[in-house]
């Protein structure tokens, strides 16, 4: 073996040792089960709410407390293009804030990360966040969608806590 060739080899398998131990690609996803797809078909039906009846009167039903759209640990969100949140009705105080730069408990900035699976159109993100009711962070699964909230680019999400 030469020594460019022995060299090369060295360098590969690092890098494969380094890969297996360290993956360079976190999941993108969550695994596939009935909740990951109800999220997906609740912020699908929000997103066609919002354009057959506009940003305030989804809106307001997205805020009954009880209704499909925010029951248990389940509601709908929405920010704008620059991290400016519309809508949160299980967390009301953060309407009005903007959260860009903003981390979870172990230091993700899951808000940018939101905002750039909605600049792709729609993704999942995760990241550790208190349920409604309780200040102690889970770990959650998030759904967003790009969406146009009366002509302005915006996004809905809504997202689910796994079972631990």
């Amino acid at each position: 073996m030469t020594t460019a060739n022995a060299f090369l080899s060295s360098l590969c398998t690092s890098i494969l040792c380094s890969a297996t131990a360290f993956p360079a690609v976190a999941q993108q996803a969550p695994p596939d089960s009935a909740q990951a797809k109800a999220i997906v078909a609740l912020v699908d039906k929000a997103a066609a709410l919002v354009e057959k009846q506009g940003k305030a009167a989804a809106f307001t039903e997205f805020r009954k407390k009880g209704s499909e759209w925010f029951t248990g640990n389940t509601y709908l969100f929405s920010y704008d293009m620059k991290a400016n949140v519309l809508l949160n009705p299980a967390f009301p105080k953060r309407e009005g804030t903007n959260v860009a730069g903003g981390k979870d408990a172990k230091g993700k900035l899951f808000h940018d990360e939101i905002i750039k699976a909605a600049e792709r159109g729609s993704g999942w993100v995760d990241y550790v966040f208190p349920k409604p009711g309780q200040t102690e962070p889970s770990q959650k699964w998030t759904y967003v969608k790009r969406v146009n909230l009366d002509g302005v680019p915006g996004l809905l999400g809504a997202g689910f806590y796994p079972e631990q």
